[in-house]
């Protein structure tokens, strides 16, 4: 039986990755000497793979499974290639879905996706926007960008460029502008057609995707664990969400209940003060690892 080869996104969502691992429970060791990280699960090797690429080698084989972009599996008409287990709703910094744009000067001419005709465009997703373009019947020059995408509209080098953004805010600090949205990515659950049609590596992509998911959602919950008098019991329960419903205990004082739920973390800050008012003391917040 060979392991699972598994691509880890190299780069930006790196780090981020591999935290969502040691969280969902794998720990994986990068080496500054190779690109071949050690994980402690002998039924995955890894492999560090630029997410521009990370579709081509699933979908060859040389990888079984892989994240990255939506983007760059656009990009590279993988969209039948390889099958997309689902998306991980994370990345380094916020949880906004990052988007693709046309960007130009803000004294550019330029207002619409049509006014790019017979214009110069400049994009590191190169392939996708001459379709996107084509599809529309805009006839541009669309040239592949090695970096500093944003720099070549600001010196005219060209007369706009597709970046891609989480807030916008770079593309404002560089006086630019945002002409239209041409995509939204996310990150991608991905695997070869052939290994999830092995049973065995088929179970092992499930039990990762699952255990992945379940990091994610556990970031977005939290424990409150408090004793409540039971004469104030109804008006606590009131303000309590929960997964299913709150556990309830009774104490060695059968005047107190001891409440334990599962709630939004966002809910944490308003409602452990509310719990208060409403009588409950002893009030505990802890995080969670997994939610499945």
């Amino acid at each position: 039986m060979s392991p699972l080869k598994l691509g880890i996104p190299k780069g930006s969502l790196e780090q981020s990755t591999i935290e969502l691992f040691a969280q969902a429970g794998w720990r994986i060791s990068p080496s500054s000497r190779n690109y071949f990280p050690s994980i402690d699960d002998p039924e995955i090797v890894c492999s560090l793979v630029r997410p521009q690429e990370m579709a081509r080698y699933v979908a060859d084989g040389t990888l079984d499974m892989g994240l990255t972009g939506l983007d760059w599996i656009l990009e590279w008409e993988c969209e039948d290639k390889v099958a997309q287990i689902g998306a991980l709703e994370y990345s380094k910094s916020s949880n906004r879905a990052c988007r693709w744009v046309l960007v130009t000067r803000q004294d550019s001419p330029i207002q619409t996706l049509e006014d790019l005709q017979g214009k110069r465009v400049a994009t590191e997703l190169e392939q996708f926007t001459r379709r996107h373009l084509a599809q529309r019947g805009i006839q541009a020059e669309v040239i592949f960008s090695w970096g500093a995408t944003e720099a070549k509209v600001v010196e005219g080098l060209v007369d706009a460029a597709v970046e891609i953004t989480e807030t916008g805010s770079t593309i404002k600090a560089h006086g630019l502008r945002i002409v239209a949205d041409l995509l939204e990515t996310r990150t991608m659950i991905i695997a070869n057609h052939d290994a999830v049609k092995d049973a065995w590596k088929k179970n092992k992509i499930d039990q990762i995707t699952l255990l992945l998911n379940a990091a994610l959602t556990a970031r977005h919950k939290a424990i409150l664990k408090m004793n409540v008098p039971v004469a104030h019991a109804a008006e606590v329960l009131a303000l309590l969400p929960s997964l299913q419903s709150p556990t309830i205990n009774t104490l060695s004082d059968p005047a107190w209940q001891a409440v334990e739920t599962v709630v939004d973390r966002s809910e944490v800050r308003d409602l452990i003060w509310r719990l208060k008012q409403a009588g409950a003391v002893g009030i505990l917040e802890f995080d969670l690892k997994k939610v499945v």
